[in-house]
């Protein structure tokens, strides 16, 4: 299900394996509400007691993997405790990662899984010629580094990092002092000498952020770090160490271009048409108008379920529900100084580009439900007639 940035449910998007739950079942599951208790929602880390937050590239196939499953038990009528299916399921997953099956997997057929990375080497090199230092920070193990940066940016790919780091094992590795830089050898042996410095070139394996601020001084908000993992990535580096952040949401690139459609505009303005002036005509309480309210109340939320389903039939926007934001957008705010679809949006800027912060209108500061229609609403029909409700 799809929960907003205040634990509330989105009706209309909680599901059973593939089959939707009727919303007088989720209010029911939840005591007459659509809203989760703090303690049963996600924990600083989005590891909680009873629910679980999807939100990274591995969170695809095992949703899908547990909605596919489910669908089968209850369609065969097939008794199953769901506590041993989550565990089972999510260990395949972990499995299929940790074990190194996939990096196998994919490293037979670069071509089908890894794009070719023009402007991804743009970027790197655009940033180096710049004067900036770069330094790269991945769980994944050297030979599969090695063989899809060679894919993506050339056989000389190592020349555009200062520092290269493996098997970092993210997120501990921004907490755990105990665990040491490692180097490795041209054959991704690894070495035993004591690591005093980190050298260009070089390969390091595992290590703790600790000692990566002490041998490079690279500190607090000078230090731009990109990630695609609001967790494991940019929540302990924002809270604890002042960088700055960058989330790599790649689920954005689609979303913005249906923002950019007409049908969207024109579905979003006349909703706001209409909440408008629902808010401004609910004191008429005779018959007349309240038959007028209520065809307006359908027509409105007949607007919401069309605007959600330009983005996905079953959960609409990964940033928005009808009206808040989602509980990933949330965190994404939190976390993350700046987002982008790709690496390659930065190549639309000046690398001394600043990014100033919105003033987001407050709301006490915006009472007027015109001032918040979205631009352009005024060439919306019958818009520019109603221009004089205050």
């Amino acid at each position: 299900m799809k929960i907003d940035a205040f634990h509330y449910v989105q009706l209309g998007t909680a599901y059973r394996g593939l089959q939707p739950v009727p919303d007088e079942e989720v209010i029911d599951l939840y005591g007459g509400t659509q809203h989760i208790p703090l303690y049963q929602m996600s924990g600083f880390y989005g590891k909680g007691p009873s629910i679980k937050q999807f939100m990274d590239i591995f969170s695809l196939p095992e949703m899908a993997l547990l909605s596919c499953v489910v669908d089968h038990f209850l369609g065969h009528g097939l008794e199953f405790d769901q506590a041993h299916l989550y565990k089972d399921v999510t260990d395949a997953i972990r499995d299929v990662h940790v074990k190194g099956l996939m990096y196998q997997w994919i490293e037979r057929d670069m071509e089908k899984y890894i794009l070719r990375g023009d402007e991804t080497f743009a970027v790197l090199s655009r940033l180096v010629s710049h004067g900036k230092q770069l330094f790269l920070i991945t769980n994944s193990p050297f030979s599969f580094v090695d063989k899809g940066m060679r894919h993506m940016v050339g056989p000389d790919w190592r020349q555009l990092f200062d520092v290269v780091i493996v098997q970092a094992d993210k997120p501990s590795f921004f907490t755990d002092r105990r665990k040491p830089f490692r180097k490795l050898d041209e054959k991704g042996v690894l070495q035993w000498d004591r690591i005093t410095r980190l050298e260009k070139g070089k390969i390091y394996r595992q290590g703790n952020l600790f000692d990566f601020l002490r041998l490079t001084e690279w500190r607090g908000p000078r230090v731009l770090y990109f990630g695609d993992h609001l967790y494991s990535d940019l929540a302990d580096l924002m809270l604890r160490h002042g960088w700055r952040t960058g989330a790599i949401i790649p689920e954005l690139e689609r979303e913005i271009r249906i923002i950019n459609t007409e049908q969207y505009m024109h579905s979003l303005t006349w909703q706001q048409a209409l909440t408008g002036l629902l808010e401004r005509m609910q004191t008429y309480q005779d018959a007349e108008s309240r038959q007028v309210l209520a065809a307006w109340m359908k027509e409105r939320q007949e607007l919401r379920c069309i605007t959600k389903a330009l983005f996905n039939a079953q959960f609409g926007s990964i940033f928005r529900t009808f009206h808040n934001p989602t509980y990933f957008s949330r965190r994404l705010v939190r976390f993350s100084d700046l987002y982008m679809a790709s690496l390659s949006c930065l190549l639309n800027y000046r690398v001394d580009f600043t990014f100033y912060p919105r003033r987001t209108p407050l709301q006490h500061e915006a009472p007027l439900w015109m001032d918040q229609l979205c631009t352009g609403c005024m060439k919306t029909p019958f818009l520019g007639d109603m221009a004089h409700i205050r």
